[in-house]
């Protein structure tokens, strides 16, 4: 099989990325439900390709159904912005979803918007400074079961890790740690995992600090329902220059290489071999949909 990758250069609006996410989703699952009626034949076309989105968001704060609202709407106003309790004492600095691009690399919002989400977890955050990762995959194509499919996610990124001469850890806490220099110390999280399965059609995924950017915006809240822990990020474990494509691409890189080692190639495994990569641009993926 081939994997396509999208990776978005610049800082990108989450609602964009979010709905190009659902369109891709939306296609793997009509796929599906072709193929298992009961008129399906020989010449049905082919799965569509696994895709995996790399990007960084303007600041948003995210949670998952275990932390959702008591209204999942979005009103015109943070002064009756419904949110979960968790995000309560920052209310003065969320702002409802929006289709927000800056006009430079540099620009951003001076708040964080507020995106209620389906995934699996608790309250995050997203933004520059981040690489954030989005699988949408067919799980039964790989040989995935959901437990291994976070697996994959977080062993890709203790690879990741490795490459920069940083231990990752993972532990009863959901998603990838670095330990301190004192074992005796709580290790700090570098990056969150949440996903979303429909018909085992996965969603959602990973996000990476990589720059110190994103760490203010951490300590306004518990992350992940955590308290007292603390987040890092590649430049706090002294990893400079490091720019969010090059993790993107390592990221990438190690995923592909998991699957392939660990799903795929065994005499007992049950998945297809990720053949090539190719990169993609946003335009070729909606043409795909448009001729679907």
């Amino acid at each position: 099989m081939r994997l396509a990758h999208l990776h978005f250069p610049e800082i990108t609006s989450f609602t964009r990325v979010a709905n190009l996410q659902q369109t891709l989703t939306t296609r793997l699952l009509a796929h599906k439900k072709l193929v298992t009626s009961p008129s399906a034949n020989a010449t049905a076309p082919p799965p569509p390709d696994p895709t995996i989105i790399t990007f960084s968001p303007n600041p948003v704060y995210t949670t998952g159904r275990r932390d959702l609202p008591p209204s999942n709407t979005t009103p015109a106003t943070t002064r009756t912005l419904s949110l979960p309790p968790a995000l309560e004492p920052i209310r003065s600095i969320l702002t409802p979803p929006s289709s927000w691009q800056p006009q430079s690399q540099h620009e951003a919002p001076p708040t964080a918007e507020y995106h209620p989400t389906l995934r699996g977890g608790q309250t995050t955050y997203h933004g520059p400074g981040q690489m954030v990762a989005y699988t949408i995959l067919d799980l039964r194509r790989l040989g995935l079961t959901p437990r291994c499919h976070i697996r994959l996610l977080e062993n890709s990124v203790v690879d990741v890790l490795r490459s920069y001469g940083l231990e990752g850890l993972i532990t009863e806490d959901p998603g990838v740690w670095v330990p301190r220099p004192s074992r005796d110390e709580l290790p700090r999280k570098i990056t969150a995992v949440g996903v979303h399965l429909r018909r085992n059609i996965s969603s959602y995924g990973i996000g990476f600090n990589v720059t110190e950017e994103p760490i203010w915006f951490f300590r306004q809240i518990v992350a992940c329902g955590l308290e007292g822990r603390e987040t890092t990020s590649l430049e706090g474990q002294g990893v400079k220059g490091v720019i969010v494509k090059e993790v993107a691409e390592r990221f990438v890189d190690a995923f592909v290489r998991r699957v392939n080692s660990d799903f795929a190639c065994e005499g007992s495994a049950l998945g297809e071999r990720i053949e090539e990569v190719y990169k993609v641009g946003e335009g070729d993926l909606v043409g795909q949909t448009d001729t679907q």
